[in-house]
């Protein structure tokens, strides 16, 4: 394969890869928006099926909280774990998916389009590092799916996520309070509330908690 490709439609993918995902050895990692990675449930399966019997000694996911929107995508993630996978949720969406096979092959998934998905395949050594590197680093900053799923994130409402934004935008007390339509006073106060909800004793303190719970604004 050359070192870089453009695959067009998920079948194709399937049909020019496949030896890739059957000769799996080390390490498997994707990091995805949600568990639909390919729109085409057939090719879906044959690519899960083709890594899971290649004895592989390590598979790695990272998944957007939208993977955990239904109980059967819950049900297969733990399934998973228990079969060796490691799993975890990452602190906010996921762009377009992302495979790594073994640190020699990088499977990149373009935006979904009426005549199907493009997909860049690349064996280039600096590029297939970069991404796993990027990989790495939000890896490092998700949470781990037990943690996650036993409840352990607080729960924020529409309304605090809000506050939370304007938290991270590093806007002033006024300036967001202005934006947000209430009063300094009411930011304050819901700022504060915000503090208590996350456990966190500063402002600091709350954006490092929003990052190891895997919350999003």
């Amino acid at each position: 394969m050359a070192e870089i490709v453009t695959i067009r439609g998920d079948r194709e993918l399937l049909a020019r890869t496949q030896h890739l995902f059957s000769s799996v050895r080390e390490e498997f990692v994707c990091a995805a928006r949600d568990l639909d990675t390919w729109p085409r449930p057939d090719a879906r399966r044959a690519a899960r099926a083709r890594v899971r019997d290649s004895g592989t000694r390590q598979i790695r996911k990272l998944l957007s909280p939208a993977s955990l929107a239904d109980e059967s995508s819950r049900d297969h993630l733990s399934e998973l774990i228990d079969e060796g996978a490691r799993v975890r949720i990452a602190a906010a969406p996921l762009p377009h998916e992302t495979i790594i096979i073994d640190r020699r092959y990088a499977i990149l998934a373009g935006v979904d389009t009426p005549g199907g998905r493009e997909y860049t395949v690349t064996t280039a050594p600096a590029l297939v590092g970069g991404v796993h590197a990027l990989f790495e680093a939000a890896w490092e900053t998700a949470t781990d799916l037990k943690v996650f799923l036993r409840g352990e994130q607080p729960l924020l409402d529409p309304d605090s996520r809000t506050v939370l934004r304007a938290l991270g935008s590093g806007a002033t007390d006024e300036t967001a309070a202005r934006e947000l339509g209430m009063s300094l006073r009411t930011y304050r106060r819901r700022v504060a509330e915000l503090l208590t909800t996350l456990d966190a004793a500063s402002r600091f303190q709350a954006g490092v908690r929003v990052g190891e719970l895997g919350l999003s604004p």
